[in-house]
């Protein structure tokens, strides 16, 4: 409740952040580079970046830019490559030479990112590093509201919405993709799932990239667990319900990482799915003008590009918050300087469109502002904890 009043006042400033003011944005423009997975396996879920850092710089540009100069945005595809993703920003700084940088999408290709940020000083604003204790660097700032220890913390959230139900929720299994997030996460869920006297009967991560998930269908179906958990990226979702699908097989319950929102709240097969998120496009989120406005921009954006689902969600949000976090930065400080904003954030708090965010805890994260969705009726709404819950919705256990 803290973090929902948190957000309802805050929302009051970021109307002041981003109100137009009239005047024209006029002479150099102030470049922010920054690199997608344009291509590669990421692509599915990169491409609503891209929409979003087109709206954002669109909409700074149609007010008063940043300082009063007009914002480009200087993207490159990283082809979902981190060795790609690191040689870029090497680029961008010291051939391109932009004046800040804004992260790429996923963990392992940040990690590329912000080794480069911290040998050149430059600030890093990102928005979906799923491993907090590897962000060493002092300049770097996430938009992703997983508190310190996601690994043990969103975990909780799952299994007390589950067992909120008061169905039978006894077993499960765990299988995992093995890039970085969601391999830490995953692991995480199943210490916790034996901490809290849950059976574990499966384990297992395939490689990053891995196409054929059958293999794994079939040792999930021999376990036959209460619930799978799914470390997956993209597209391992829908993957891994064709697999089932083949077998003849359907969990009682699923639950899946960091999918691509679009095509897997789509597929038949994934009717009352849970996944992680930390927004969704219904109150309370969206009882301001300012989050109903990129909600509107977003969908009219998305309906254009052809993506599967045009609603705002936790991928556009976090990163219209990344670019919130920027903006705020700079407007505040009324500088470019690296050094300057990281000062400002480290001691500052940002009111986003996912929340209030505050950088002084452990490697610069604050709390854990993370929710549980739940596919129903073909969108996916929150339904946990129960003060963000969709109006009416509630936890549905598919065994129910």
């Amino acid at each position: 409740m803290k973090r929902c009043l948190a957000v309802l006042l805050g929302w009051f400033l970021v109307l002041g952040l981003v109100a137009p003011s009239g005047a024209a944005p006029s002479g150099p423009p102030i470049r922010i580079g920054g690199t997608l997975a344009l291509t590669g396996p990421l692509a599915a879920t990169a491409i609503i970046h891209k929409i979003v850092g087109e709206i954002y710089v669109e909409r700074l540009n149609e007010k008063n830019g940043l300082l009063g100069r007009p914002v480009e945005w200087v993207l490159l595809d990283d082809q979902s490559k981190p060795d790609v993703t690191r040689s870029l920003y090497e680029r961008l700084i010291t051939v391109d030479k932009v004046d800040l940088i804004i992260g790429p999408y996923a963990t392992a290709g940040i990690l590329s990112a912000m080794a480069v940020a911290q040998r050149y000083q430059k600030m890093i604003v990102h928005h979906t590093f799923g491993m907090p204790h590897l962000a060493k660097y002092e300049m770097h700032f996430s938009s992703n509201p997983l508190g310190p220890e996601p690994n043990k913390t969103y975990p909780v959230k799952l299994y007390d919405a589950l067992q909120s139900t008061g169905s039978p929720f006894r077993s499960i299994a765990i299988v995992t993709n093995k890039f970085p997030s969601a391999q830490f996460i995953s692991s995480g869920a199943r210490d916790v799932a034996t901490a809290r006297g849950l059976k574990v009967p499966l384990y297992l991560e395939w490689e990053f990239g891995n196409r054929d998930f059958v293999p794994i269908a079939t040792r999930i179906k021999e376990a036959n667990p209460d619930l799978v958990w799914v470390g997956a990226l993209g597209i391992d979702a829908n993957l891994l319900l064709e697999a089932f699908k083949k077998l003849d097989y359907t969990p009682r319950g699923q639950f899946y990482l960091f999918p691509a929102p679009g095509p897997l709240v789509r597929a038949p097969e994934s009717k009352h799915a849970f996944s992680f998120t930390t927004f969704e496009e219904h109150p309370p989120f969206t009882d301001n003008p300012v989050t109903a406005d990129l909600a509107k921009r977003y969908r009219e954006r998305a309906t254009k590009a052809g993506l599967p689902y045009t609603l705002m969600e936790v991928q556009a949000a976090g990163s219209f918050a990344a670019w919130q976090i920027i903006e705020a930065a700079v407007t505040a400080t009324k500088s470019l300087d690296d050094k300057l904003l990281a000062r400002w954030l480290k001691t500052n708090k940002v009111d986003t469109v996912s929340g209030r965010h505050r950088f002084d805890g452990p490697n610069n994260y604050g709390d854990d502002g993370s929710m549980v969705k739940q596919a129903q009726d073909g969108r996916w709404v929150i339904v946990w904890p129960k003060e963000w819950a969709a109006p009416g919705a509630k936890v549905i256990y598919p065994s129910q």
